[in-house]
């Protein structure tokens, strides 16, 4: 696991569901193809409603223009963030777009495994609605092993919750990786 992460966040509000992290019209690509994977990246967020819906900055594209990936490595979200389906493109959409963390208040118990799971990206729990506090392009700073989040225009730290004892499936980089390293594959 990396030992701390360091970029630009995107904020979203509650109940980012797993449609608008990665709309279905979108799942025609092949993830197993590395030229057809790219487009998940690409509309990473896509279906987050504009501005007006009352999330933190709808104006802001999560992947700008004609690009296949994000200038933001951090997701900063509210509560139940990844509800809907079960869809396990969701978190690998982020991670293609080049998202390494999610701090968000809570998640759909599917979402959280899957990303998880795939070794895609680390989901962070915070006790904190950070949504208010944290703004979309400030540059953040996680640090896993103190389990801090750090935002670094207005030097405000906040405590995320610890990551457990999914700690070391994610520094394995996924599921399948931990059961080889542990010997049971």
């Amino acid at each position: 696991m990396e030992n701390v992460i360091r970029g630009k966040a995107f904020v979203v509000g509650d109940n980012i569901d797993t449609d608008q992290i990665i709309p279905a019209e979108y799942l025609s690509y092949n993830p197993a193809d590395a030229k057809e994977r790219k487009y998940f990246g690409k509309y990473a967020l896509s279906g987050v409603p504009p501005a007006g819906s009352g999330l933190p900055d709808g104006n802001t594209p999560f992947v700008a223009g004609d690009g296949f990936g994000s200038e933001f490595t951090v997701v900063v979200a509210g509560k139940n963030f990844g509800c809907g389906s079960s869809r396990e493109h969701a978190p690998l959409a982020l991670a293609t777009a080049g998202v390494r963390a999610v701090v968000a208040q809570s998640y759909a118990r599917i979402f959280y495994r899957n990303s998880v799971n795939g070794g895609y990206l680390i989901p962070f729990e915070t006790p904190q609605k950070l949504v208010d506090k944290v703004a979309t392009g400030d540059e953040v700073e996680i640090d896993p092993a103190a389990a801090t989040l750090k935002n670094l225009r207005t030097d405000e730290q906040f405590d995320l919750s610890p990551l457990g004892d999914v700690a070391d499936i994610i520094a394995a980089g996924g599921v399948f990786e931990y059961a080889r390293e542990q010997g049971m594959l």
